[in-house]
């Protein structure tokens, strides 16, 4: 007999039909001649019932049944008389798959804290909450592939090891084969890269962006969904050492086309959610209520989750400069007040996320994106303005969350984006392939990036980024 799926089995309105089911058991509890098996397989949040009678023969057996357990089982589906759900299964016969001792199994039926979930992550996913959360992620990530490919863009595997840092920030992991009880040395006392697996120094990449240029001045738009590290020693629930980073790039796309597409891809993917996660994003928004209910009221969330991603979707994006943002920011009552914890003094100050969300939630009550930074505050890469002060960069900015993605239209210019680098101390001899697309058909091109944890925050309702990707990587901790 083939086994169906649990979700399967509680959309079918057929009764009478005899079906196998496996699963794991969330609680079992007897009441008189019957025994109750909340039964969960991971396909929905939801369990199916097992009704068992309970004979001396089947007491032995069921003794051994605990929270954890996997079962087989057989038997015919009943309408179910239970609130909250249609049919339940009334078992014929079962088998114990794994057992699961209860004196050592971590997950009882109680609710557990997320700090101790992040303990035991390799269990974690057999939480109702965790399920739920993997569930979106796996819909999130077949969704942005199918964004891009419906709209002609090919996907590019950009390399994991790289030479080259992105961002100039200097914060990357190494990479290395050398045996770090004898490192090699130059002449001067250096550690000789020379001899090493790639013969050179090599780190894992914090961007694809850089390489994705390369592929969109050839096939026109492309995109990268692919894992990026970042050597950051920050322990805030915003930050990852290991993310995903999707980063579309497009050749002869000016930045108002970029903001188009950052526009359209964020409302698709949120739509996406609200039409084919309901039932997990409805669990998580419960979740969500209950954890608002334990803050103090001047600190609870305004929307709901469901609110929240309708927002999103039914909004048009407010645009503006970030010399309006900073106007604003700078005469709110917010500032005059000192309710910001970084008060905005003038033009060139780097925002925070207090300032991004109060532009979203308070000021425009709708999703912004900023354009036009000062190039100071800026990557070399970016498409510099007349001006002579600011760049092309655009940041898209969400409610409760800040900034979900930073992108820009990228400088096409060699010899400005040669002088820019000079500016910022990038060695152009090491960049030499990058600024060969410019000296060979350069042409207008756009990009930006969006970190999926950040959108799976979004969409999810959680409040520690950590409990959004499988297995997190944070400073001193690399567990599983």
């Amino acid at each position: 007999m083939k086994r169906i799926k649990i979700s399967d089995v509680l959309k079918s309105d057929k009764f009478g039909e005899k079906i196998l089911v496996k699963g794991w058991v969330r609680t079992k509890r007897v009441s008189k001649n019957v025994c109750f098996i909340a039964l969960n397989d991971g396909s929905t949040v939801n369990n199916l019932q097992i009704v068992i009678d309970v004979n001396p023969e089947m007491e032995e057996i069921l003794s051994k049944v605990h929270t954890g357990a996997s079962l087989s089982v057989v038997g015919k589906t009943v309408e179910s008389g239970g609130s909250g759900q249609n049919v339940e299964l009334h078992c014929e016969s079962f088998e114990i798959l794994g057992q699961a001792n209860p004196d050592e199994y971590p997950l009882q039926p109680k609710r557990h804290s997320l700090e101790f979930l992040r303990e035991i992550a390799h269990l974690r996913p057999r939480t109702n909450t965790f399920s739920a959360v993997f569930r979106i992620r796996h819909a999130m990530t077949y969704a942005v592939h199918k964004f891009f490919n419906d709209k002609g863009f090919s996907n590019i595997h950009t390399p994991i090891v790289t030479g080259s840092d992105a961002e100039g920030a200097g914060e990357m992991f190494r990479v290395t084969t050398l045996d770090m009880e004898n490192l090699p040395k130059t002449k001067d006392g250096k550690i000789d890269y020379s001899q090493d697996f790639f013969g050179r120094e090599t780190n894992l990449t914090v961007s694809g962006q850089l390489e994705g240029e390369l592929f969109a001045l050839a096939l026109a738009e492309i995109y990268t969904f692919g894992p990026t590290f970042r050597a950051e020693n920050s322990n805030t629930a915003r930050h990852l050492a290991e993310f995903w980073m999707i980063e579309p790039e497009m050749a002869f796309y000016d930045i108002n086309d970029n903001m188009d597409l950052a526009e359209e891809m964020l409302k698709y993917l949120v739509n996406y959610a609200l039409t084919n996660c309901r039932e997990d994003l409805d669990f998580l928004a419960k979740r969500r209520e209950e954890e608002q209910k334990q803050k103090p009221q001047n600190e609870r969330d305004t929307m709901n989750l469901i609110e929240k991603l309708e927002f999103v979707v039914n909004n048009e994006f407010e645009r503006i400069t970030y010399t309006e943002a900073i106007d604003i920011l700078k005469n709110s009552n917010a500032n005059k007040k000192g309710q910001f914890s970084y008060i905005i003094e003038g033009w060139g100050a780097d925002l925070q996320s207090e300032h991004e969300r109060y532009l979203v939630e308070k000021h425009f009550k709708k999703p912004v994106i900023l354009t036009d930074y000062p190039k100071e505050i800026k990557a070399f890469y970016m498409k510099q303005n007349d001006d002579g002060k600011t760049v092309r960069a655009m940041d898209v900015l969400f409610p409760q969350i800040g900034e979900i993605i930073g992108g820009s239209q990228r400088e096409e210019d060699y010899d400005k984006l040669v002088t820019r680098m000079k500016e910022m101390n990038i060695p152009a001899e090491e960049m030499w392939w990058y600024l060969d697309t410019r000296k060979f058909g350069s042409v207008p091109h756009s990009g930006f990036g969006l970190g999926f944890e950040r959108l799976m925050l979004f969409v999810t309702g959680m409040g520690n980024i950590r409990d959004v990707i499988p297995f997190p990587r944070t400073p001193k901790n690399a567990e599983f």
